[in-house]
C-alpha cells in the first residue's frame, strides 16, 4: 500500500483521484486552502485527512501528486524534493495509471462531465468500473475492467493520456487566456486523436472534428443522417426525450432518457455508441439510463414553493444556450429568468456579444459582477458592458436578492463556473422566510 499525499486536494480532478485511491485501498491524505469548497465533501465522508498547507505534511515514504494550479516553488513541493520524495504532477499519474484498465477519456469543449457521469453509470452496470468525473466525484473499484475519465483541454493537459477509447463531444474556442484561436484548439485534439489505441467516439455534427485524423477507426454520431450512429424521430416531452438509433441506417433500437435538451440526446448517443462498440446489450444500456441521476451543478433543482432553482455550471454561450433549452422543454409554461455571473474577463470579453445572444433567450437576465480567477484578477471590461448589450438587464448583488422576488412561479437558472451559488444560497433564505411568513 502506497501513502498519497495530494498537494490541492480539493481541486476537482484532485479530489475525484484521491477518492479513486482510497476505494482502491490506497493510503491518502492531502492539503489545501481552508476555505470550503463543495468537492471537499466527498472526502470527508470518507475520512480523508485534509491539511491546510505546511511543509512538514510531507513526510519521507510518501509520494505526492501535485495540482497543477500550484508551481515547483510551493512550499511543500519544495520539502518533497529536498527530502527525496517523489513528485508527480496530477496529468502525469493519471496517464500512468488508467494504462491498467480500459480507459475512456471524454473530452471536448463541452458535455464532458455529463458525458462522463452518464458513462460511467450506464457502463459500471455491465462491468465493474472507476471513474472520475470533474465536478469532483470519483469512484475506485479493485475489480475495475474500465476505467472512464474526464478529460480537459486547458493547457493540452489531455496530452498526458494515451486512452483505449477518447469520446470527442466538440470542438469550440474557449479559454482564451491559453489557446490562441479555433485552430490552436483544433491542432490539441488532433494530437490527442494521435494517441488513441482503440477508437474515437466523436460528434460528426461538429464541423472541427469531422476533419479528425486517427490511426485508429473514428465512429460518428450525431443527428445528421451521414453519421455512424443517429437519432431520428426525436420526441421531446416534459418527462423527458425519446429517440430511435439508427447505425449506419439500420434501425437498432429505441431509447429513452429523463433528461432534455438536444444536448442530453448527444452525450447519450455518445454513450450508446461506446457501448455498442463493446458489444454492451442495448436493454441494459436502456435501464441504465433510467436510473442515471446527473452530475453536480448540471441543471441541479431545487424547488421552494412554486419557484424552481436550477444551478448550473454554464459559463459559455454554447452551453447557456443549451441551458435555455432544456428548462424551456420541461418547464414551457413558465418564465425562464437566466441569473449569470461571467467567469475570466478574458473569456467576457471574448465572448460579450454572444454572451448577450445566448442571454436574450431567456425571458428576464440579471447579471452578476464578473468572476476573476487565480490566474486573472482584473481586466479590461466591467458587468456594465455585457448589461448594455441586453435590453431590460439589470445588474445583481447578493443583498439585493429580492429584486427576484418580483418573479412569481418562474424558473431561475443560476449559471457561472465561479461562486454564482452564493446568489442562489442568499435567494434560497428569501424564498424560505417568505414561506415561513405565508
Amino acid at each position: 500500500m502506497t501513502f498519497y499525499h495530494f498537494t490541492g486536494i480539493k481541486g476537482s480532478g484532485m479530489s475525484s483521484l484521491a477518492q479513486i485511491l482510497f476505494d482502491s485501498g490506497e493510503q491518502v491524505q492531502g492539503s489545501d486552502y481552508e476555505t470550503y469548497y463543495f468537492t471537499e465533501k466527498p472526502l470527508r465522508d470518507r475520512n480523508i485527512t485534509i491539511l491546510p498547507f505546511d511543509p512538514e505534511n510531507i513526510q519521507e515514504g510518501m509520494t505526492v501528486i501535485a495540482g497543477n494550479a500550484f508551481p515547483d516553488e510551493h512550499p511543500e513541493l519544495i520539502r518533497a524534493r529536498e527530502i527525496g520524495v517523489e513528485v508527480i504532477r496530477y496529468h502525469k499519474f493519471l496517464g500512468d495509471y488508467i494504462n491498467k484498465y480500459t480507459s475512456i477519456a471524454i473530452t471536448g469543449a463541452h458535455g464532458k462531465t455529463s458525458t462522463t457521469g452518464l458513462m460511467s453509470h450506464v457502463i459500471g452496470g455491465y462491468m465493474p468500473t472507476s471513474f472520475l468525473i470533474g465536478d469532483g466525484t470519483g469512484s475506485g473499484k479493485e475489480d475495475a475492467s474500465y476505467f472512464v475519465m474526464e478529460a480537459c483541454e486547458y493547457r493540452r493537459h489531455f496530452l498526458a493520456y494515451h486512452p483505449d477509447y477518447a469520446v470527442m463531444t466538440n470542438i469550440d474556442f474557449d479559454h482564451p487566456d491559453y489557446f490562441s484561436d479555433i485552430e490552436d484548439v483544433n491542432a490539441a485534439f488532433q494530437q490527442l486523436a494521435l494517441q488513441v489505441n482503440k477508437a474515437i467516439i466523436a460528434c460528426g455534427d461538429d464541423e472541427h472534428l469531422q476533419k479528425i485524423q486517427a490511426n485508429v477507426p473514428v465512429v460518428f454520431y450525431g443527428f445528421g443522417t451521414h453519421n455512424d450512429f443517429a437519432a431520428r424521430n426525436i420526441e421531446k416531452t416534459t418527462e423527458g426525450t425519446s429517440f430511435e438509433v439508427y447505425v449506419r441506417n439500420e434501425f437498432y433500437h429505441k431509447f429513452f432518457i429523463p433528461m432534455f435538451g438536444d444536448h442530453t440526446v448527444l452525450n447519450s448517443l455518445a454513450v450508446i455508441s461506446l457501448c455498442h462498440y463493446e458489444g454492451i446489450p442495448a436493454s441494459l444500456i436502456q435501464e441504465r439510463l433510467n436510473t442515471y441521476g446527473g452530475v453536480k451543478r448540471r441543471f441541479t433543482e431545487t424547488k421552494i414553493g412554486n419557484s424552481v432553482l436550477v444551478d448550473d455550471y454554464a459559463h459559455h454561450p454554447t452551453e447557456i444556450n443549451a441551458t435555455i433549452q432544456s428548462a424551456r422543454q420541461k418547464y414551457p409554461e413558465r418564465q425562464i429568468v437566466a441569473v449569470f455571473q461571467p467567469h475570466t474577463f478574458s473569456r467576457t470579453e471574448a465572448f460579450l456579444q454572444d454572451f448577450a445572444d445566448s442571454l436574450t433567450k431567456a425571458d428576464a437576465v440579471y447579471l452578476c459582477d464578473i468572476f476573476s480567477s487565480a490566474r486573472e484578477k482584473q481586466g479590461a471590461l466591467s458587468i456594465n458592458d455585457l448589461a448594455t448589450l441586453i435590453e431590460g438587464s439589470k445588474i445583481l448583488q447578493t443583498d439585493q436578492i429580492d429584486m427576484l422576488k418580483e418573479h412569481n412561479d418562474a424558473v431561475f437558472l443560476f449559471m457561472g463556473a465561479g461562486d454564482v451559488h452564493k446568489y442562489q444560497e442568499a435567494f434560497e433564505e428569501v424564498l424560505k422566510d417568505n414561506e415561513e411568513t405565508a
